[in-house]
């Protein structure tokens, strides 16, 4: 059994976040706590697996609430958001602060948009209490932040006989990802010929509040994608959540980023391997594939045939995985050609770019 601490100061939210949790037979809620005053004690008493976390709280909010947990009685939690822009940041700075994943806080205006999310909170409640003990600690610190190279004065736009095409990179991560982006991205000089195009699984308004965080701390510029717009050298692309991120390339040397409406079929919206279907379509081999921590086999399939054809891929290794998901699929499909820990990343990227690998 999973053993999960609900944390909320409404009480119909403990209730209903207690009821969707529990219609699992291998989940059982041990507790709830009205706020982040009475969790640590009721984690040393618990011991529970997992706990959902609200994100606005009165009297000590869920930022406050996770620093406590994170410094004092680690445990992996899922924070419960809003859907304002002020609970997206919020949110945005929880992940990355020690939190593993978030949802969305039920509604109950739908009963589909209830199923939909009874399952995600049950699939991400699962996940977390997946995560290793190594990683957990290492969430406990502030991630390591360091700046490699001063950034350019603003991105190159590639022009058709002006300069040689940005190198593409795609990128596909899921649960843990702002935490490890947050790492990973500004460990990347923002003088390399290279454009990134990443998908990382997130509903809308959470994207753009992860885009402008990562903004500030990376050489590269980083923001949230927009339909029609050309991929600029020097530029970090996120795929908008609740919609599809693609490329096309009208001639060699000028790519446009197309973005499209996901529909409710969608097991991932946005999708991994949406985007790297679209770089196989327009790239063919020369395009340099990397799929990191989140649960699910999304871009694996994808990956694979960019490796078949020639190309180069990443699969991020376990020991830096907060959910070892998206990884192990590709890896264990054969489509990894690198399998390397996170710190690792960024240098190979360079040294694939250096030999003019991708």
């Amino acid at each position: 059994m999973i053993k999960v601490l609900v944390v909320d100061d409404s009480a119909l939210m403990r209730r209903e976040i207690s009821k969707m949790l529990e219609s699992d037979n291998t989940i059982q809620v041990v507790g709830t706590a009205r706020d982040g005053s009475e969790v640590v004690d009721k984690i040393k008493k618990l011991s529970p697996d997992v706990i959902t976390l609200d994100v606005e709280m009165p009297r000590m909010d869920g930022l406050e609430t996770l620093k406590q947990v994170m410094t004092k009685a680690p445990c992996p939690v899922v924070m419960v958001s809003s859907l304002t822009a002020e609970g997206a940041d919020t949110t945005i700075q929880a992940l990355e602060n020690g939190a593993i994943d978030f949802v969305h806080k039920p509604s109950g205006s739908i009963s589909l948009d209830i199923a939909k999310q009874r399952a995600q909170l049950i699939n991400k409640i699962k996940a977390a209490s997946q995560t290793a003990s190594h990683r957990l600690k290492r969430y406990a610190a502030p991630p390591k932040i360091a700046r490699r190279a001063p950034a350019p004065t603003q991105p190159v736009r590639v022009m058709p006989g002006k300069m040689e095409p940005a190198h593409i990179v795609g990128i596909g991560i899921s649960t843990g990802g702002p935490r490890t982006l947050m790492e990973m991205l500004p460990c990347l000089p923002g003088d390399l010929n290279i454009s990134i195009l990443i998908v990382q699984h997130m509903p809308e308004k959470f994207t753009a509040s992860l885009a402008k965080r990562l903004d500030k701390v990376c050489s590269m510029q980083v923001k949230e994608a927009e339909d029609g717009e050309i991929v600029e050298r020097g530029c970090i692309y996120l795929a908008p959540g609740g919609k599809h991120m693609q490329l096309t390339a009208k001639n060699p040397r000028i790519r446009f980023i197309h973005i499209v409406e996901g529909t409710a079929s969608d097991i991932n919206c946005p999708s991994v391997d949406t985007l790297f279907e679209s770089l196989n379509r327009a790239l063919t081999k020369n395009w340099l594939g990397i799929i990191l921590t989140g649960m699910g086999s999304d871009g694996a399939e994808q990956l694979l045939q960019l490796k078949q054809k020639g190309g180069h891929t990443i699969a991020e290794a376990e020991e830096t995985c907060t959910v070892f998901g998206m990884p192990k699929r590709a890896i264990e499909k054969g489509a990894a050609e690198f399998v390397l820990p996170l710190e690792q990343i960024p240098e190979k990227i360079q040294s694939l770019y250096n030999q003019k690998l991708f």
